[in-house]
């Protein structure tokens, strides 16, 4: 098993964090199972096309994708898994509705757990680790994003639960990041561009995070050995989380 090459599982790889994951994973060295509902877009050697909130459906999907994922990781040693798939579905309270209450929790929450179930016992034996990306939502939200901070603050319980939990066998820990220039952040300020230089100058940063500097973070967490790193949660916000917003 030692002599076997490294591999992380990465859900939602067509994602902008996501794609950013794989290429500094795979520029590094370590072969990528990546795991998202839509085809791959990175020609990778190993992915499973599925819809992480299926997990919290019902057994037989965590079954199938067991068996998807089987002749993948047998050819590997498995030292991380990054939950990173996710929805944002917006809505205030009186717009909410059941069926996206439940699959943000699904996909943000459920789906990591039942996932880093299926994967705990080859993560053990590696001392692997498990980073859940979470979001400043967890913390600081605001109106209309009721079902994803709740899915987000409930996943920093889970990573804190889960160090807990499994104590030596692997680490967890979360990341939350604040904004991230991803495609889709651009494109909502496509018209707006004036708005977004705002969000920008709002940050004590001077700037929002880039998909690259999150992924270097992310492959340094996975790779190095920080046994004392365990159940934390790491701000990667732009020191916005300390900023007073006061309209006087």
């Amino acid at each position: 098993m030692s002599d076997l090459p490294p591999m992380v599982i990465i859900t939602g790889t067509n994602g902008g964090l996501g794609s950013a994951m794989v290429a500094r994973f795979r520029a590094e060295g370590v072969a990528v199972l990546g795991i998202d509902k839509h085809p791959d877009r990175h020609g990778l050697d190993h992915f499973v096309r599925f819809d992480i909130g299926l997990l919290a459906v019902q057994d037989s999907q965590s079954r199938l994708l067991a068996a998807a994922m089987e002749p993948h990781l047998s050819r590997h040693r498995l030292v991380g898994l990054i939950n990173n798939a996710a929805v944002q579905l917006l809505g205030s309270l009186d717009e909410l509705t059941l069926a996206d209450f439940t699959e943000s929790i699904g996909v943000n929450l459920t789906g990591p757990l039942m996932l880093t179930k299926l994967v705990s016992a080859r993560l053990a034996a590696q001392r692997g680790t498990v980073l859940n990306i979470g979001s400043i939502h967890a913390r600081l939200t605001k109106p209309r994003f009721v079902s994803y901070a709740t899915s987000k603050a409930a996943l920093l319980g889970l990573t804190q639960a889960l160090s807990v939990d499994q104590g030596t066998r692997l680490r967890v820990v979360a990341l939350l990041p604040a904004a991230v220039e991803t495609e889709m952040l651009l494109a909502g300020f496509a018209q707006d561009p004036a708005s977004l230089e705002r969000l920008r100058e709002f940050h004590p940063s001077g700037a929002i995070g880039t998909v690259e500097e999150v992924a270097r973070l992310c492959h340094h967490l996975v790779r190095e050995s920080y046994p004392f790193l365990h159940g934390a949660v790491i701000d990667m916000t732009g020191g916005i989380v300390h900023r007073l917003h006061d309209p006087v």
